[in-house]
């Protein structure tokens, strides 16, 4: 096969395995068919473009026409010219889909439906990757830059996906690129020529040249294989065996590497992320459901996590050392004796769809039921999926505290530990100085922290002029923390964030959650929570009473009891089991005002946004079809570790077996099917083909290399004795016994061979490397028929498709 056209077919590779990451964003995923057959044609012209006399630019420029022609068809064939050329229409139809599909990505959570923008977007971009890695590794003959658009195409799905893509797309990718550059490299060095080679086999045998030289260098070659699997190696492994580093390039949507007691960390990417497109979404979808027999529905927010660190630019959690969840979660920190506490109940069920590392659980949990792979981070009290565990379909039970301070309780709180007080209490030089000025001014005359936290909620939820608009930026650097108090529009995520940063500026330690207000009630009882209902809030810290929810979000969950005057603590049911006719529906939206935001009311928030009586939403479970779709990746992933055991079994019993004609043609072919079938038993153990030797001068390398005994010796010059004779004898001798003599080399070989090498000669040959070298030969005469179109002439045609000429030994 011809340099460019194995060069050709590892872009075209190379680009569909990278553009394999992009396939967790949205559902379905039959866009990568349409892909990939709109980028074979891509490549496809591009091909028979470079075997036409012109400059390299104006083959890119063919591509990049026939890249928008392709598009036009398959998205504005109605405003086209004649149904493919596009005219102005089809280009103002294909600029509308795109402005569409950025808003589609904005506004839907992953996976996304394939909308019309959405699917232009994937597939364009797709091409467009394409068309850069094919003219760079094919038309202009560099390979290595082309990683930077295969690396800018996996990059944006792991950004895009919710913790980072999977480590197989990472995988699938990096084996494009190196595939590409093992392939550019054999193409380099297969211009020095060939050195050995015989005649054509006959037709149904395997050619001569196939059993001698194939002009493709071992030694570089392997070399670059096995540098490319070191370096592959190299990245898998070390992120898994640093846990420091889970939040690099192959982190999962776990941020775990705990294993065994105690051990693991917790580096977790930050949340907020998709806490804005979740509030945006514009279907409350449910991601999970519960049953509570708590006495204060209002005020039963399920929390995920806490982000205690502030550096200036973000708000995230720490690094956390992970430990295995105990049968009954430890004391909440800080909580005392006197305070009232009772213990409640919940049964939740998380949706298929929704995938968290975090369990949701009611703060502070004191038991969690749950099946599966969890870990336990002692200081937030948060349980993590350990190994790619998620909350998927969980159905768990979680016994809880309801803490029920009273304003005398916080407002004569001690002080809290010093490190707790250090950690939780330091902010950022880069904080505007009239963060500490604002808390110092609404907080003037506060005698206690309580009552200075009271001030802060009052000033962001009622006070202060604020407005809930979730359509800002959802920066949360000290940079928009300062803009929020100047413009004083934002939704959770400002308001819970500058409160946290004001009290920390008042020595008052504090640190943020996330996760969902209480939901809807249902008319079966159960509450709703949907994606909409995501939310952050402040949680201060007072000794005594522990970490403390606080609410300065307006129009958006419920002010806690403690920080309103003469206010009624609720109370439990029964702890022991939650309440299936709860008459107190939780709800996230207070009553109507016409203080409500336009934006809330298109949005549903202002008042009760569910009538009476709906039907929760179920979960019909996994179709079908993806069913039989996993199982038959299943079986395809398992399969391919045995793909090269199963091929050579098939090669050495197809030349062993030969046709027994007695025709010249017939001979020849069943000897150097033979000595084929020798070379890559040595080089299955071991021992690399050299092209450059005799057969005899072969022979003998064998024989001294596999250290075969006295009986393998003979056989192999037997066999080398036979091609010789059939390639060079005026008169050739017919060699006999010549399949008999292939196993005795075989067993010869591995009789000297130690275990590991034996073991890997069946299970991983190397030999197997034909088959992509076959594939590779098969594109090249395709694509050569193709080209046969641009020729003028046939002497001019097998000009430029002969292959260069074969050196005989003699």
């Amino acid at each position: 096969m011809s340099g460019r056209g194995r060069l050709a077919l590892c872009a075209f590779a190379a680009t569909l395995m990278a553009a394999g990451s992009m396939l967790p964003l949205v559902e379905p995923a039959g866009w990568i068919l349409q892909a990939a057959f709109l980028l074979a044609i891509q490549g496809g012209l591009g091909a028979l473009a470079r075997r036409a006399p012109m400059p390299r630019m104006l083959i890119v420029a063919v591509q990049m026409l026939v890249t928008l022609v392709l598009l036009t068809v398959v998205f504005a064939r109605t405003q086209a010219l004649a149904g493919v050329l596009p005219g102005p229409e089809a280009v103002q139809r294909l600029a509308n889909l795109l402005t569409s599909g950025a808003d589609d990505v904005g506004r839907y959570a992953a996976p996304a439906p394939v909308t019309d923008g959405i699917r232009l977007m994937l597939i364009g971009g797709v091409l467009l990757v394409g068309l850069i890695v094919d003219a760079l590794a094919v038309t202009f003959r560099s390979a290595a830059p082309a990683g930077l658009p295969l690396l800018a195409l996996y990059s944006v799905a792991a950004g895009l996906t919710e913790g980072g893509a999977d480590w197989l797309w990472f995988l699938l990718a990096a084996g494009g690129y190196l595939l590409l550059l093992l392939a550019e490299g054999r193409d380099r060095l297969s211009q020095w020529g060939r050195v050995f080679s015989g005649a054509a086999g006959s037709p149904g045998g395997p050619a001569v040249g196939a059993a001698f030289s194939d002009g493709r260098p071992t030694a570089p070659v392997r070399t670059g294989r096995r540098i490319g699997a070191l370096a592959l190696g190299i990245s898998l492994i070390v992120p898994a065996a640093l846990p420091a580093l889970d939040s690099g390039l192959l982190a999962g949507t776990g941020g775990t590497n705990g294993k065994g007691s105690g051990g693991g960390t917790i580096s977790a990417v930050n949340p907020l992320v998709s806490l804005q497109n979740n509030l945006n979404q514009p279907e409350n979808r449910e991601v999970m459901s519960y049953r509570t027999n708590s006495g204060d529905p209002q005020g039963f927010y399920l929390r995920i996590l806490a982000l205690d660190q502030f550096n200036g630019n973000e708000w995230r959690p720490s690094t956390r050392r992970l430990e295995d969840v105990p049968k009954r979660l430890p004391t909440p920190q800080g909580l005392g004796p006197d305070v009232t506490v009772t213990e409640i109940r919940t049964n939740i069920s998380a949706s298929r769809s929704y995938q968290q590392t975090y369990l949701p659980l009611p703060y502070p949990a004191t038991e969690v039921k749950i099946g599966g792979r969890w870990r336990y981070e002692p200081m937030g009290r948060t349980l993590v999926g350990d190994r790619g565990e998620t909350t998927g379909g969980a159905q768990y039970q979680v016994s809880s505290l309801m803490v029920q301070p009273t304003a005398d309780q916080l407002a004569a709180a001690g002080s809290p530990p010093a490190a707790l007080q250090r950690e939780y209490t330091h902010v950022p030089g880069s904080l505007p100085e009239v963060v500490a000025r604002t808390a110092d001014r609404v907080t003037e005359g506060a005698a206690t922290n309580y009552e200075r936290a009271v001030k802060l909620q009052n000033f962001f939820a009622s006070d202060g002029g604020f407005t809930y608009d979730t359509s800002v930026s959802s920066g949360t650097g000290s940079a928009a923390i300062g803009r929020f108090l100047k413009d004083k529009r934002g939704f959770c995520v400002h308001f819970s964030f500058t409160m946290a940063a004001m009290a920390r500026t008042l020595g008052i330690p504090a640190r943020v959650a996330v996760g969902f207000t209480p939901g809807t009630g249902q008319s079966n009882g159960s509450v709703s929570v949907g994606l909409r209902d995501a939310h952050a809030w402040p949680e201060l810290y007072f000794e005594g009473i522990g970490w403390t929810r606080f609410e300065p979000t307006p129009t958006r969950g419920s002010t806690p009891s403690y920080t309103r005057p003469d206010a009624p603590a609720g109370g439990a049911a029964d702890p022991a089991r939650p309440e299936t006719n709860a008459s107190a529906a939780p709800t996230v939206a207070p009553s109507v005002s016409d203080s409500c935001p336009a934006q809330l009311r298109r949005q549903g928030e202002c008042g009760s946004s569910v009538a009476p009586g709906v039907v929760a939403p179920t979960d019909s479970g996994t179709p079908t079809g993806t069913v039989l779709g996993l199982v038959l990746a299943a079986v395809v992933i398992l399969a391919l570790p045995f793909l090269p055991l199963l091929w050579r079994l098939r090669v050495r019993r197809r030349r062993l077996s030969f046709s027994a004609g007695r025709t010249p043609a017939d001979a020849t072919a069943r000897t150097l099917a033979a000595w084929q079938e020798i070379t890559d038993t040595a080089w299955d153990h071991g021992i690399e083909p050299d092209d450059s030797l005799t057969p005899r001068k072969a022979a003998a390398r064998v024989v001294r290399l596999g250290q075969l005994e006295p009986d393998g010796a003979a056989a192999v010059h037997r066999v080398a004795g036979a091609v010789e004779q059939v390639l060079y004898a005026p008169e050739p001798r017919w060699g006999t016994g010549l399949a008999e003599d292939v196993e005795v080399v075989r067993a010869g070989l591995r009789a000297s061979a130690d275990r590991f090498a034996r073991i890997r000669a069946v299970a991983a040959p190397r030999s197997a490397i034909r088959v992509i070298w076959a594939a590779s030969d098969r594109w090249a005469a395709f694509t050569g028929g193709w080209a046969a179109r641009w020729e003028r002439g046939p002497g001019r045609l097998t000009d430029r498709l002969r292959r260069p000429s074969r050196q005989q030994a003699g």
